[in-house]
Formats: structure tokens, C-alpha cells, sequence
């Protein structure tokens, strides 16, 4: 009798999508085994993995076993991988250690060449629509940074905490940043900074010990300044700033000009003062300037 390896997986973006749940799946592929005359060895269950990495513990799990069972069946092919690629290469250890793999509603026999090429163009197309949804949600993403603002799903700044979506200060937080821009403009280097917050047990945000890097990371960070960013975006936020637009450009300067080696040194991003052009508002030509 063959021994199969049972194997279904949910992503985060998969469990609000109807045929999906991890209960609906098992209990489809416990039928099927029975129908065909199969004994079910194992049921690896990966919950809230993507399919595009292989660092899914059941998974990882499930081919540590592989002297245990005969072969490995899924409801789909995309329930194992979403990346042909990876999908390849475990074809191609599944082929090299003499087991199969089945697809429940795809039915296709990995023995045969056309049943590899079938299943190659069929994963590569869940690959295609794997990226596609990638590309939609860095687009909306995108497009809420330059319309809406706001973290976008990044770490509240050290200073901040997100409440309702918006970010409110934190008081003792907020008197640290203040403190390291104006030591750091009148002179202290990041190490000292750093230093001197330890010596005074000032927590960071995480718990861990300030350095030169953590201070660096504060001052470069337009947050402080009044601005959100995300990827290329740079937009003026809601929040109240901790600093003026004219202190947190003077910081970025001195952070270029404390660089040892002067190949390193890069030119330093200022913030645009006094008031910033709408995201959909585009500067003016000589040409729309002579018609204005």
C-alpha cells in the first residue's frame, strides 16, 4: 500500500479567500486517500506561510521524513510552492530519493514527461500569479503613501506609538530625540550621544544598548521633521514634528561631513522648506510659466 504524505498550507493573504482553509483541505485529501487505496502516514500543515519561501516548518518537517512515505499529495500545486523554481528543485530531490507527487484536482502523474511538463507550465503560471498580486499590493501601497500617508506597516518610531493609525508621542521618548538633535548639532558625536544615554540608563526602544548607529538611524529618519516615507515617497504627515525642517537638514549635513573617507561621502537628502508640492501638483515649466 502506498504511504503518503498529506501536505496543506494557508497564507495570511490566503485565509480570507473561500476553498481555502486548512480544515477544508485536509479533509478533501483524507477522502481521496481512502478512495484510491492509500495509507496516509503523516499530515505536515504549514498555517500562515507563504508559498513562495521553503522555510515553512511543516514542510521542512514533512521532507526530513521523506524514508517514511511513498509519495506527497496536495490539493493543488500551488498549496506546496508558489516559485517554479523551488517547485523544480523538489522535483528534482523527490525524483533523485525515487518518490512521487500528486496533485488531487490537477491529476497529473510526475512518471511520465508529458505529466512533468504539464505540471512545469502549470506551476510557472501559479508563479506569474503569485508576482502579479506582488505588484498590486506594492502599486496600492504606493499609491496610499502619496495620497494618505502614514507607517504603512513599518515599526512605530522610537518617540511614537501608533494609536487609531496615527502616530502620538510618547513624552519621555519624545524628550531623548529632542535631546540627541540638539547635542548632536552642538557638537557631540553619535558615539557620545550614545554613551551618554547609557551612563543614564535611558531605555531604547527595544530594550537594547544605544550605539552610534541606533543615534545615526534617529537623526537621519524625516519623521522626526514632520514627514512619512515609503520607498520613494517623501510626504508631509499629520503628526507634530520633534524638530524643525532647518535643524534635521543641519544634522544631515554634519552626518556627511563627520564621514572619514571622503569616497564614502554621499550627498546629503535635505527636506524641502517652507511648503512642498502636492503629489499630483507638477512644477512649473518655463513654457506653463510664460502662460500663467
Amino acid at each position: 500500500m502506498t504511504k503518503v504524505a498529506i501536505y496543506t498550507r494557508v497564507s495570511t493573504e490566503d485565509q480570507a479567500t473561500e476553498g481555502f482553509s486548512l480544515g477544508a483541505q485536509v479533509e478533501r485529501l483524507r477522502m481521496y486517500c481512502k478512495a484510491q487505496g492509500f495509507e496516509v502516514f503523516g499530515e505536515y500543515v504549514d498555517d500562515g506561510h507563504s508559498g513562495r519561501s521553503t522555510h515553512r516548518p511543516a514542510y521542512q518537517r514533512m521532507m526530513a521524513d521523506k524514508d517514511k512515505w511513498d509519495s506527497i499529495l496536495v490539493v493543488k500545486m500551488d498549496r506546496i510552492h508558489r516559485n517554479s523554481r523551488n517547485f523544480m528543485d523538489m522535483m528534482d530531490e523527490l525524483n533523485k530519493w525515487g518518490k512521487g507527487f500528486a496533485s488531487m484536482t490537477e491529476n497529473l502523474d510526475t512518471t511520465t514527461a508529458m505529466g512533468r511538463f504539464v505540471m512545469d507550465i502549470i506551476q510557472r503560471i501559479a508563479q506569474l500569479e503569485s508576482e502579479q498580486i506582488g505588484e498590486r499590493v506594492y502599486m496600492g501601497m504606493h499609491q496610499k503613501a502619496a495620497t494618505v500617508g502614514g507607517m504603512l506597516g513599518s515599526p512605530h518610531p522610537y518617540g511614537y506609538k501608533i494609536e487609531d493609525g496615527k502616530l502620538v508621542q510618547i513624552p519621555e521618548e519624545v524628550a531623548v530625540v529632542k535631546e540627541i538633535f540638539v547635542k548632536y548639532l552642538e557638537g557631540l558625536s553619535t558615539i557620545k550621544i550614545a554613551q551618554l544615554l547609557h551612563d543614564r540608563v535611558v531605555p531604547t526602544k527595544k530594550g537594547g544598548k544605544w550605539d552610534g548607529v541606533t543615534i545615526s538611524y534617529i537623526l537621519k529618519n524625516p519623521v522626526y521633521a514632520g514627514f512619512v516615507e515609503w520607498d520613494d515617497t517623501l510626504k508631509k504627515a499629520e503628526h507634530e514634528p520633534l524638530v524643525s525642517i532647518d535643524d534635521f537638514n543641519k544634522a544631515q549635513e554634519s552626518l556627511v561631513r563627520h564621514i572619514r573617507r571622503p569616497e564614502q561621502r554621499y550627498r546629503p537628502r535635505l527636506l524641502p522648506f517652507e511648503r512642498m508640492l502636492r503629489f499630483d501638483e507638477q512644477p512649473k515649466t518655463n513654457e506653463t510659466a510664460k502662460n500663467a
